[in-house]
């Protein structure tokens, strides 16, 4: 067993097909069956699936501990060049997309600037999406929506932000400023899906208030919420950076005191452990967002930020 044919069995999980994968690796088709052949007759098990191009589960499993173990090698050379205090590299990072409008052009600018040998790649999705992409080793940080509970996860808050009603002109709350708990019982509110944290943390503040709220649509991604709020369809409840500081428009924030805020914070495996690129640019993201948080309406830095003090592991 080697690493090419390791690294060709995750081109092919990651391309759909032996030929696709030949094209990713520039080279021949005929390598990429040989390789395959020559690990599978080594584990003495099939790995690809010939009619369908599909993985066996057994080459699922080779290729989740073959991902972690060329991830390894590749930080090698990041740990060796980091002894010299030049980090280079490659990072991969997922973020939520409220939070990546504010902070991705800082980050991004700040880490050419500190890091030039780092090559970042930045992947948008919702917490639910980036983080078993972490698991799998096809990211090596996120930052997403607290609670994330994983013993295999590393976690560090970031900041806090407040969540708020989004309402849109002709609504009865438009002009409100700011409404008791008890008054979203009032009217339907466009609200995140039932199985997302969002929800969760809505609807136990809800129950702590003996409070119905009626849902006018569910919509999976917080972005499309102030979307259609913003295009008049209903108020919405959303976390304060899915509104931009610089969006004018006919619409409102309206505080609602009983909700709690979301907890936005960075999460890393434990094992293995992350390399020079990966670890700068925390220490990047943590140092932006004490700088440029307390700028953006709606975000709490700082230990006083979070009623509920996450624990990270």
């Amino acid at each position: 067993m080697d690493i090419r044919q390791i690294s060709t069995l995750i081109a092919i999980a990651d391309h759909g097909s032996f030929s696709a994968a030949a094209r990713a690796m520039i080279t021949a088709q005929s390598n990429v069956s040989a390789h395959i052949a020559r690990l599978e007759a080594e584990l003495g098990v099939s790995l690809v699936d010939r009619s369908s191009g599909r993985l066996t589960e057994e080459g699922v499993l080779v290729v989740e501990r073959g991902r972690r173990i060329v991830r390894e090698l590749d930080e090698i050379s990041a740990d060796i060049a980091a002894l010299d205090d030049v980090v280079s590299g490659d990072t991969r990072i997922g973020v939520i997309g409220t939070t990546g409008r504010w902070l991705m052009p800082l980050f991004l600018t700040r880490l050419a600037q500190q890091f030039p040998a780092v090559r970042v790649t930045v992947s948008e999705g919702s917490t639910s999406g980036l983080v078993p992409r972490l698991v799998a080793g096809k990211l090596d940080a996120c930052i997403v929506h607290l609670p994330v509970d994983d013993p295999e996860l590393h976690v560090e808050t970031l900041f806090a932000e407040d969540l708020v009603l989004l309402v849109p002109a002709r609504h009865p709350w438009h002009d409100a400023g700011s409404l008791p708990m008890s008054a979203l019982a009032d009217h339907p509110v466009l609200v995140p899906p039932g199985s997302s944290t969002l929800r969760r943390i809505i609807n136990r503040a809800a129950e702590l208030n003996d409070v119905s709220i009626t849902p006018l649509a569910e919509i999976d991604g917080v972005r499309m919420m102030a979307s259609l709020a913003f295009e008049g369809f209903g108020p919405a409840i959303v976390p304060a950076t899915a509104i931009p500081r610089w969006l004018k428009g006919n619409f409102s924030r309206v505080s609602v005191p009983e909700l709690p805020r979301r907890v936005v914070g960075w999460v890393q495996r434990r094992r293995p452990r992350p390399g020079p690129p990966t670890r700068s640019a925390f220490e990047l993201a943590r140092d932006l967002v004490g700088e440029q948080g307390p700028r953006q309406p709606g975000v709490r830095v700082g230990p006083e930020a979070f009623p509920l003090r996450q624990n990270p592991r």
